[in-house]
């Protein structure tokens, strides 16, 4: 697809390249190379699976080499425009001046002067396919240049001029519209539009092809692995296996497809908890590696079946697959190689998790070692997904300070790294936890308050993360005072998880006992009552009534029956058992780790 700037590209890919399409067009595949790599996005669960969708490189701003000429740009009249023969000329020259390696906002310029010929020279409501490319290219260009917000428009604008009724070319180039609007949006954090997007492509492409065709499988990968970075695991378990269906259909035996599709469907298995279905499509993720002769593969698959083994508490087995993992990351690539230290993040968490906390530092700080020093080649987001697992490990075994620095290090590499605003404020978030618990409120508010406003602009502000950073970040308001804030936070938490996870959920009741006690503060004594009511039914029903939350429940509901209707000045008094009580119960709550963004069991 010309241009595609993708979610998904492996770390060993080439540098960026904006590819012009020469004019023949016909129905592909949107990621071929999706055929033979595993999926590489960061599991939005607390395990330490290998990322499944990896990060992309940041596009390079691009620009000559300084020493070779470059000719004249040609000076052209607008009211030549009108010239049919203008606008493949320009598009000629754009993608000549990108293939000699000159400026690409050279190369932008021809190609917006082109697809502006081309307008001119298509009738009103025609479709006319150099146009729709011609738009393709100008947004590739924008994307190489780091100006994704600009590239929008313009591919929003590329996929009305296609008619998919006029055949296969047609709906080629709405496809890849969709699909390049689709990463376009991922590269900005807007994972709600970048899904929607590809379904529409994904629509698309079956209509064009049938809904058996192995290219939809590569596709409905595709999308399942979007679906997965935005935590929407049964869309992406019925995507997932959809692709095994196609693939078992056209594709051999223990194929390197089948295997990619096993190993998708094992992460989001075990995202839903279901290790043990899990462990079992990576077991024949394994085989079919093995039958095919990828030795990195099966390792990269050892450390995953080692995660699984490490979440059923089978540490024996889970130490027996990360040591055979690292002795061939070792011998294929280097003692010193990001992979080998990845390993080592694992098993300092297996030993911290057995109580071994000498051997868990030991592995921690070899780590750090690898890290600290990367081989040429390891991409940023690698080191700060390590470093960031490191600070948790540190948080565990209470180095808060250290921990910190580790987080800001991570914030310091993606800072500046496109599509990672997902990433950054689960940092941010779980870096406002650790303020908190030291008890550094202001700091911890302001790190909740990045992050929540970096999911909003994601289009992340239904999720059910989501609802516990904005519970969290009315916890720190109440510690410094800010009462209105608070129950306001409350009151959209309360909204989001009552819709996502459901009005008997933990997280849910967590929120209402916030909101109760934040209303009992404001003086609105009615409300809390009401509140606490509702909470103290479900928490008998579901534990029993000689459970301690049931009975701290109970407590401060008698303590309010009791004083209201009184004149009092109660306000005082409520916000401090708002405080005591809270402080042991936040740090049971937001110590809980939420996808990659960073909270910790």
């Amino acid at each position: 697809m010309p241009g595609l700037v993708s979610v998904k590209t492996p770390p060993d890919a080439p540098p960026l390249q904006i590819l012009v399409p020469a004019g023949d067009q016909q129905v592909q595949n949107h990621d071929e190379e999706s055929e033979t790599r595993s999926p590489k996005i960061r599991s939005p669960m607390p395990k330490r699976t290998p990322s499944p969708s990896t990060s992309r490189a940041k596009p390079s701003p691009g620009g000559s080499s300084g020493k070779k000429k470059t000719p004249e740009k040609p000076k052209i009249d607008e009211s030549s425009l009108d010239n049919p023969d203008l606008g493949p000329f320009l598009l000629k020259l754009a993608r000549d001046t990108i293939a000699n390696g000159e400026s690409p906002n050279k190369a932008l310029d021809f190609a917006i002067r082109a697809s502006k010929s081309f307008e001119r020279c298509t009738g009103e409501g025609e479709p006319n396919l150099e146009l729709a490319m011609c738009l393709h290219v100008v947004a590739a260009i924008y994307c190489s240049l780091g100006r994704f917000e600009e590239a929008i428009p313009v591919l929003e604008r590329a996929i009305t001029v296609p008619d998919v009724a006029k055949g296969p070319d047609h709906a080629l180039a709405a496809f890849s519209g969709y699909m390049q609007l689709g990463d376009t949006h991922s590269m900005l954090g807007q994972l709600d539009k970048s899904v929607a997007c590809y379904d529409s492509g994904l629509k698309i492409q079956m209509e064009a092809l049938g809904e058996l065709d192995p290219r939809v499988a590569e596709t409905c990968r595709y999308l399942a692995e979007a679906h997965v970075q935005a935590m929407q695991f049964d869309e992406a378990e019925k995507l997932c296996t959809k692709t095994l269906e196609i693939h078992r259909e056209h594709s051999a035996p223990a194929s390197l497809e089948e295997a990619a599709d096993r190993r998708l469907m094992a992460l989001i298995c075990e995202a839903k908890g279901d290790y043990e279905s899990a462990l079992e499509h990576l077991v024949l993720a394994s085989m079919a590696m093995i039958a095919n002769g990828q030795e990195i593969e099966v390792a990269a698959i050892d450390v995953s079946i080692g995660d699984i083994y490490l979440s059923l508490s089978r540490f024996d087995e889970a130490i027996f697959s990360y040591q055979k993992a690292l002795t061939v990351f070792k011998s294929a690539k280097s003692d010193n190689h990001p992979s080998v230290a990845s390993v080592f993040v694992r098993l300092a968490d297996l030993y911290y998790k057995t109580g071994k906390l000498r051997e868990s530092k030991s592995y921690c700080e070899s780590a750090l070692r690898i890290y600290s020093k990367p081989v040429p080649g390891t991409i940023a987001e690698e080191i700060a997904s390590g470093l960031t697992e490191i600070s948790a490990i540190y948080e565990a075994v209470n180095e808060p300070e250290e921990a910190l620095k580790l987080l800001q290090k991570a914030m310091k590499l993606l800072e500046d790294t496109p599509g990672q605003q997902s990433t950054i404020a689960g940092i941010e978030a779980q870096m406002g936890v650790m303020y908190y618990m030291l008890g550094r409120y202001g700091e911890a508010r302001y790190s909740f308050e990045s992050a929540v406003e970096k999911l909003r602009a994601s289009g992340e502000r239904k999720s059910a993360f989501f609802g516990v950073l904005l519970n969290q970040m009315g916890l720190a308001s109440v510690q410094l005072y800010k009462i209105d804030e608070a129950a306001e936070l409350f009151e959209e938490a309360r909204g989001i998880l009552e819709q996502e996870c459901g009005p008997d959920h933990p997280d849910t009741l967590s929120v209402y006992s916030n909101l109760a006690a934040t209303y009992d503060a404001m003086g609105r004594v009615d409300d809390a009552i009401e509140i606490l009511e509702s909470i103290l039914k479900v928490r008998e029903e579901e534990l029993g009534t000689a459970n301690p939350d049931v009975d701290d429940e109970k407590k401060r509901l008698a303590e309010l029956l009791k004083e209201a209707g009184r004149i009092r000045d109660r306000k005082a008094k409520s916000l401090e058992n708002l405080l005591d009580s809270k402080t042991d119960r936040v740090k049971k709550e937001v110590t809980r780790r939420w996808s990659g963004l960073g909270f910790k069991t």
